[in-house]
């Protein structure tokens, strides 16, 4: 990072979705893993005469994101051509949207403060271009499996200005996708892919910088962190030399650890967008909308409020939220335990259930709720020790490891862990941790 430039950040994630069929013709969907150019027919190979025909549940589907993102659903909305002449479509244009999205104007809570999300629009994805050497001839080949599944792609605005923002928001997106159920969102398939747009402003402006740069199609967390990190470092030094980085599209390599051009960036006018003359516009009444909206369940941020009221750590909470089921077991049991636990006290219950399920202490897969809270009695049964044998084990392991005493004391505080370990050790896993390490350091002074 930079304290001479700041950040301007927007995102376009794609999303494939897991319907049965393609957005516009009755081809499988699945094609992950399929023979090249099996799953193909005159709709998504674009012949002539072939007429499409949306997919009725991948726009519900759409919309029912939108409506997770805070979104407004207009009551009209279209299909738009959006013409350009790579070979990753064989029409030579897609089917997308353009000035009447699905969903508009919606944002996403972050830790400090929302996201705006500028549209959720419905389009369909493009083949596969595959580089490979055959006879000694370096060759690229076309794979049109992909082409005409169902994609959405979520736009937001430019509103991040650190690479922790991109990637608390880019976690949360993957994690309301997977909870509406809508799609795997799996990275290594390439069903959820990120396109940061990247451009750098003197610290203290608030004017858009008069470029950017896309990267395209990144399948990984960390790698989306690593090529903006990459991109400021080479935007600011053609900045610091008086330069201005070119408008244009670049792609990340993992070998060379840098982002490289691909193509200049084109603007919405070089697409040419007109309305889709084979499919007409779409009209969405309130009711519809309305029973769409019933069916979205609880989302991370409704458990991740929930979890706060017990106690629970942020490490804790997302760990629990990784998936709806999870989180809706955790609330489930916690619930249960604190009811029926002999002698509970609140928020010591829900760190206990907590702890068992954040560590796997116990397989909860094959178990009720019910079950799951009488294994951990259990357990804590069998872990409990007198508090004298706990003092004369601490006062033992205190004597054999004097040279752990003696760092404790010049300021080394974490061999305190060391020496928890080896009363733990001896006690053959029992004793609770919290308590041996208050033990120690009572003797330590």
């Amino acid at each position: 990072m930079t304290n001479t430039y700041e950040p301007v950040i927007g995102l376009e994630v794609h999303v494939e979705l897991k319907t049965k069929s393609k957005m516009f013709c009755g081809c499988s969907a699945d094609q992950f893993g399929s023979k090249p150019n099996t799953q193909t027919c005159p709709v998504c190979l674009g012949l002539p005469g072939a007429l499409p025909v949306p997919n009725k549940k991948a726009i519900e589907w759409c919309i029912k994101l939108g409506l997770a993102l805070n979104c407004t659903i207009p009551e009209e909305s279209k299909f738009d051509r959006k013409n350009y002449f790579y070979p990753d479509l064989a029409k030579g244009y897609q089917i997308s949207q353009y000035d009447k999205p699905l969903c508009e104007h919606g944002w996403m809570q972050l830790k400090e403060r929302k996201v705006r999300i500028a549209r959720v629009h419905q389009e369909e994805d493009t083949g596969k271009l595959q580089h490979v050497t055959v006879d000694g001839e370096r060759l690229t080949l076309v794979d049109f499996n992909r082409c005409g599944v169902p994609l959405v792609e979520i736009v937001t605005e430019p509103d991040f200005h650190s690479i922790d923002e991109v990637d608390q928001y880019v976690k949360k997106l993957q994690r309301i996708v997977r909870y509406i159920d809508i799609s795997g969102a799996d990275m290594e398939k390439g069903t959820m892919r990120l396109e940061p747009s990247i451009s750098l402003r003197k610290v203290g402006s608030t004017d858009l910088p008069p470029y950017r740069v896309e990267l395209k199609n990144i399948n990984s967390f960390r790698f989306v962190r690593k090529a903006i990190e990459y991109e400021i470092q080479r935007q600011s030094e053609m900045l610091d030399n008086g330069e201005t980085p070119i408008q244009q599209t670049r792609g990340w390599s993992e070998s060379k650890n840098a982002t490289l051009p691909q193509r200049s960036k084109e603007d919405a006018h070089d697409y040419r967008y007109f309305p889709e003359p084979d499919i007409p516009p779409m009209h969405f009444t309130r009711e519809f909308v309305e029973e769409i909206k019933k069916t979205i369940p609880t989302l991370p941020d409704e458990y991740e409020t929930e979890m706060k009221k017990y106690g629970l750590g942020e490490q804790d909470i997302f760990v629990l939220t990784e998936n709806a089921q999870t989180a809706s077991y955790f609330i489930g049991t916690a619930t249960i335990a604190s009811q029926t636990v002999a002698d509970s006290s609140g928020a010591a219950v829900y760190k206990q259930v907590a702890n068992a399920m954040v560590n796997k202490r116990i397989d909860y897969s094959q178990l009720t709720p019910k079950e799951f809270i009488s294994r951990i009695q259990n357990q804590e049964k069998e872990n409990t020790v007198s508090t004298d044998i706990i003092q004369s084990t601490v006062e033992s392991v205190l004597a054999a490891n004097q040279k752990a005493v003696d760092d404790y004391k010049k300021g080394k505080t974490s061999v305190i862990m060391f020496l928890v370990g080896m009363v733990k050790k001896e006690l053959k896993g029992k004793g609770d941790a919290s308590f041996i390490e208050a033990e120690l350091k009572k003797r330590l002074g």
